[in-house]
């Protein structure tokens, strides 16, 4: 099945096998429709994984595929990218990265350019229930949008690359999380899918490939080897999706 939809300001067509569609995504739609129930009150799944795995096109999707599928809760699908601490900030602060001092927006998209305590507080509301707003990254504007999404639904899916980061902080999150999906993939796999996306936001190839190599594929590493344990790994490659656990 192909599927566009537009992330980040960004245009995307993916291809998703019914083989996907049938044997991961809508098992998964129908194990959180039940959770719902079974609670009786919101549920919250965290959708963890690294740059470039196609987290946001995959929740963009699975909220179209609950809300044309009987028996499946409607879903609101939000991501953490919108956590992002803003361009100036980023320019007007350093951080050390190998003994060098350097301006943080050349590591953007590292655990220390967000904004922790926001995105804590603000899954804490979501996670009981309130009605609040929620921001989202625009990647052509290199800033968020403050609540640009109204959180209302009962069954809310959240992306993000470090929402199962095993580091001070972080895994705290975990425990507002009623469960948890996880997805891994090969280094290089997400090297070129971050280079192409770099790309679509305006640089040449080469700057693209110098800022993957500098900065995301260090926080591809992070999450592929810091990560806990979800409810469900599933592996991403050139063929889609596969479940490992």
């Amino acid at each position: 099945m192909t599927y566009e939809t537009e992330i980040n300001g960004i245009k995307c067509t993916v291809r998703f096998s019914e083989e996907n569609i049938s044997g991961l995504f809508l098992p998964l739609l129908k194990t959180l429709t039940q959770l719902r129930e079974q609670k009786g009150r919101r549920v919250l799944m965290f959708l963890a994984a690294p740059p470039g795995a196609g987290k946001s096109t995959l929740l963009s999707f699975l909220e179209e595929l609950a809300a044309g599928t009987e028996g499946c809760a409607p879903v609101t699908t939000i991501g953490m990218d919108g956590f992002h601490r803003y361009q100036d900030y980023l320019l007007t602060h350093t951080i050390v990265r190998g003994g060098e001092e350097i301006p943080m927006v050349r590591v953007k998209g590292a655990p220390e350019t967000f904004d922790l305590e926001r995105l804590t507080d603000r899954i804490r509301r979501v996670a009981v229930g309130e009605t609040c707003g929620w921001p989202e990254y625009d990647r052509l504007l290199h800033d968020p949008r403050e609540n640009a999404v109204r959180i209302t639904g009962e069954v809310i899916l959240l992306e993000g690359n470090y929402l199962l980061l095993n580091r001070p902080g972080w895994k705290e999150l975990k425990a507002y999380a009623d469960y948890t999906v996880r997805l891994v993939a090969d280094e290089d796999f997400l090297r070129q899918r971050l280079i192409a996306r770099r790309i679509l936001t305006g640089v040449d190839a080469e700057e693209a490939a110098r800022f993957v190599d500098y900065s995301d594929m260090a926080n591809v590493r992070l999450c592929l080897r810091e990560s806990a344990e979800a409810d469900r790994l599933w592996r991403v490659d050139t063929d889609g999706f596969s479940a490992i656990a």
